[in-house]
């Protein structure tokens, strides 16, 4: 399979603060690919200088099989910012008139498009309303609309689902599946786990501008199991003997948390605390949580 984005030890520094380390990772054409960090990690610099807006410091990239700051990517290409400063004395139907021009688009497609596009983010009853006079959840709406003008080969969405109510992240979900199904590649980053974990095909998790692991989701693994056990009379002895099975042990008054790599060590598991005298009343094995996985490998101060 062909790549939309190979990265080979990209990095950043302004002045004396490096905020990207060394960024190496490769992202599938085709696929909606998720990049998980804590604050401070690199995610938005390395976006940038996936976009060719800041010049790396060092280190490869290529973007669409081209090297970074390309011209030619970027009609290939559409962004979400996170923070994005819209034109708001414009109407909605104005503002995409406005950048599909910028793309080189002409009648009378920009009419077509532009209509179909507020339509597909729930804004066609609100195309004449100027910005100024829209919501949070519907300038969100609108910069997604944008993003995708130019039927983008490669779209950035950078928290696309912020500020918008659970019918709205729904709808978003829905139009990030469907550039998937048009062969678009979709490069995510979203402090809204849940939402990463039912919508990506991959994920990065990174710290200080480095990959530390990636991940393939909804597919079942023998390393990210999430053992649930209730009991009671355990005592101290017991709780350091599961070490030898679990790789962390939390304990919530009778829930112990433990994360196992396989469920073959279970009844193992279960005969050891029986053994010491505990009480055993349910036990719930699952496959582990994006959060739980995050929380595993960034760790705990890592927090989003």
């Amino acid at each position: 399979m062909t790549t939309a984005i190979e990265t080979h030890n990209l990095h950043k520094a302004f002045g004396g603060k490096v905020a990207v380390e060394g960024l190496t990772l490769s992202v599938r054409r085709g696929e909606v690919f998720g990049f998980l960090g804590p604050n401070g990690a690199g995610k938005s610099t390395s976006v940038k200088m996936l976009l060719g807006l800041v010049h790396p410091t060092g280190g490869e990239a290529n973007v669409l099989g081209r090297p970074l700051g390309d011209v030619g990517i970027r009609a290939k290409t559409g962004f979400l910012p996170e923070h994005f400063r819209f034109h708001d004395w414009l109407t909605a139907r104005e503002f995409l008139r406005y950048h599909a021009r910028l793309y080189g688009m002409r009648e009378p497609r920009i009419d077509s498009r532009t209509a179909a596009l507020l339509e597909l983010v729930g804004l066609a009853a609100h195309r004449d309303k100027r910005l100024k006079e829209f919501s949070k959840g519907m300038l969100q709406r609108i910069g997604l609309a944008q993003a995708l003008l130019n039927e983008p080969e490669l779209v950035f969405l950078d928290e696309p689902t912020s500020g918008l109510d659970p019918v709205g992240r729904l709808l978003v979900r829905d139009i990030i599946r469907d550039q998937r199904e048009r062969g678009a590649t979709v490069f995510l980053n979203s402090h809204l786990l849940g939402e990463v974990e039912v919508t990506c095909d991959r994920v990065a998790f990174i710290r200080h501008g480095r990959v530390l692991e990636m991940r393939e989701l909804g597919k079942t693994g023998d390393d990210g199991l999430a053992l649930a056990i209730r009991a009671a009379g355990v005592c101290e002895d017991a709780l350091r003997g599961l070490r030898q099975w679990a790789g962390a042990v939390r304990v919530n008054g009778d829930l112990l948390d433990l994360e196992i790599a396989t469920e073959d060590v279970i009844p193992a598991i279960v005969s050891h605390l029986a053994g010491s005298g505990a009480r055993v009343y349910s036990v719930t094995c699952r496959q582990a949580s994006l959060e739980e996985l995050f929380l595993r490998i960034v760790g705990v101060d890592g927090g989003l």
